[in-house]
């Protein structure tokens, strides 16, 4: 459609008969994305508060499709890259976020690991470079004070903040060691979220039967990074009362990790009340196949 074609439309929400609202509406988020530069120059410059009201709810629903649709061909995909994933989330609530800034940043943390491993290194020392590298270097802890907080969830939030939940700090330490070709994936343990250090001689590439990959040690990356043991897996569970399943100990996939990570926005929207969010991710969980249990923190 021409500019001036959209320039019209975007006129005629000013219009006071809902009826002729409502058809310009749908007429512009059909138009999707490319209406978008127009519209927020004229929301930027108009003093009509009907005007600001309706082109505020077409930006807004624009967006939202536009980033919906963005996590759908995810989901549908390989979804090889788990930061990807985590950026879409948080571009759901920041529709102006930038990946390229969110990438720069994590690659910042890995050149800095990077600088400090070598060949060399057994796997608990690769661990402790990491360990090093993110909690004492760059100083990423966990979120004891607000832990419920939806922010500790937005991967954009806690680089910026330095803060996270059992969740997003593991995406964070997966994003890194992946960089550098260590062999770690997450394991969705309930009432926390650790990860696994896997032997190298296995493929790294997650494909099928996940648990026939052997599992050297556990880590925690929401107690700096401290190394588990089965025994003390087996310890939490008993102590939480939840029954041992195989999926608490063994490597998950990204679509599971970022379930998790909807899962806990959910949860956390919920105790603020803010149920128009709650109905907004409940849609991006739906679109997984295999839906997860409600497993939250």
């Amino acid at each position: 459609m021409k500019d001036s074609e959209i320039k019209a439309l975007i006129t005629l929400l000013e219009d006071p008969d809902w009826t002729v609202y409502e058809a310009v509406k749908n007429r512009l988020a059909n138009l999707g994305i490319e209406i978008l530069p127009q519209l927020k120059n004229a929301w930027e410059m108009s003093h009509n508060n009907l005007f600001l009201e309706r082109s505020s709810i077409i930006i807004a629903d624009v967006q939202f499709n536009q980033t919906f649709n963005l996590f759908e061909n995810w989901v549908k995909s390989d979804n090889t890259s788990l930061l990807e994933g985590a950026f879409l989330i948080a571009k759901y609530n920041f529709p102006d976020l930038d990946y390229d800034q969110i990438l720069q940043k994590t690659e910042k943390i890995k050149r800095d690991a990077w600088l400090q491993m070598n060949e060399n290194l057994t796997p608990l020392e690769q661990i402790r470079v990491l360990n090093h590298i993110i909690f004492n270097i760059h100083k990423f802890a966990r979120n004891n004070l607000d832990f419920y907080s939806p922010k500790n969830s937005y991967i954009n939030l806690v680089l910026e903040t330095k803060k996270g939940n059992p969740v997003s700090l593991a995406i964070l330490y997966l994003t890194i060691a992946v960089k550098l070709g260590i062999p770690v994936y997450g394991v969705n343990l309930p009432k926390n979220f650790i990860l696994a250090y896997v032997e190298e001689l296995y493929p790294p590439k997650l494909e099928t039967e996940l648990e026939d990959k052997i599992v050297s040690f556990y880590i925690n990356p929401y107690n700096n990074g401290a190394i588990l043991t089965k025994r003390e897996i087996d310890y939490f569970l008993k102590q939480q009362k939840i029954k041992p399943l195989d999926s608490f100990y063994f490597p998950c996939n990204n679509s599971t990790i970022i379930q998790r990570l909807i899962l806990n926005l959910i949860f956390a929207y919920e105790r603020q009340e803010q149920f128009s969010k709650v109905d907004e991710l409940k849609k991006f969980l739906n679109i997984f196949e295999k839906p997860l249990p409600d497993i939250s923190f």
